[in-house]
């Protein structure tokens, strides 16, 4: 477990970090990039210059200050070390979105202890936000330079749930038919990121995604968890595993959603 002054001095670095990659974006990466394709003709992945970019910059950062932490980025790999600490980073989370210049796109950046993610960075440079927590028990959003505790909503029912979900082309047609509960429901648009953040700030209820990678959701689960929200997979395990995730405001909300995607947990 971390102390209180741990937890205060490691949600500084990345607060400071948030404001640092906001200005890099529109000092240096805020103009024409390039684009390839990760999958080449077996799908389609994009990566973007930016995308190294804003890696290699984080990862700097976290030398600096801590040099002997582990750090693990989408782009560059795996910097192992016997550290117990790790950083899972997303240089870009919802590249698609940036592409196309929709500006729900962030940064995500995890650290871990002991594989377990503790503290959450999800920062949206065009948005001019970020959300983060400080503790186990304590989330904020920053906007504007104005700082505000976030709660998710406890209150909501199955009636009245606002549910955002998204499938990025993991369920086939065959499968969807299989939950049409859920489809009724998702009338809420998902984006990447921006949609667990939403949840967290009580604006959403329910958050169903499929094919997260570690880094896509690491940095979300301390932020959720710290707002009040539950965070699992589809099959109701850990969410660092990764993959088909759900987050809902309550218990009995939760365990009602799982029981309807039961017939397409995989």
């Amino acid at each position: 477990m971390l102390k209180p002054s741990d937890y205060k001095a490691y949600s500084k670095f990345i607060e400071n970090l948030a404001k640092k990659l906001t200005k890099l974006y529109y000092t240096k990466l805020n103009k024409s990039f390039k684009v390839s394709n990760k999958l080449k003709g077996k799908g389609y992945d994009p990566v973007t210059s930016a995308d190294k970019a804003f890696e290699k910059f984080i990862r700097k950062e976290i030398k600096k200050k801590f040099p002997h932490h582990q750090i693990i980025g989408e782009e560059f790999g795996s910097q192992k070390s016997k550290s117990e600490y790790s950083w899972v980073i997303d240089p870009i989370d919802g590249t698609r979105s940036f592409v196309i210049g929709n500006p729900t796109w962030s940064n995500l950046i995890s650290l871990n202890y002991k594989g377990n993610p503790i503290l959450g960075l999800a920062n949206f440079p065009i948005l001019k936000k970020y959300y983060f927590n400080t503790s186990l028990n304590s989330a904020y959003v920053s906007m504007s330079g104005k700082k505000r505790k976030i709660k998710i909503n406890h209150r909501a029912t199955y009636s009245n749930m606002k549910l955002s979900a998204a499938f990025h082309g993991s369920l086939s047609l065959n499968q969807q038919k299989k939950i049409p509960k859920i489809l009724k429901r998702m009338q809420f648009p998902c984006s990447d990121a921006l949609s667990y953040s939403h949840f967290a700030e009580g604006k959403l209820d329910i958050v169903i995604q499929c094919g997260n990678k570690i880094w896509d959701i690491h940095a979300l689960i301390p932020i959720i968890k710290a707002a009040g929200g539950i965070v699992t997979t589809w099959k109701n395990d850990d969410p660092k595993k990764a993959g088909d995730i759900i987050c809902s405001a309550n218990k009995i909300l939760h365990n009602k959603i799982l029981k309807i995607l039961k017939p397409v947990t995989r």
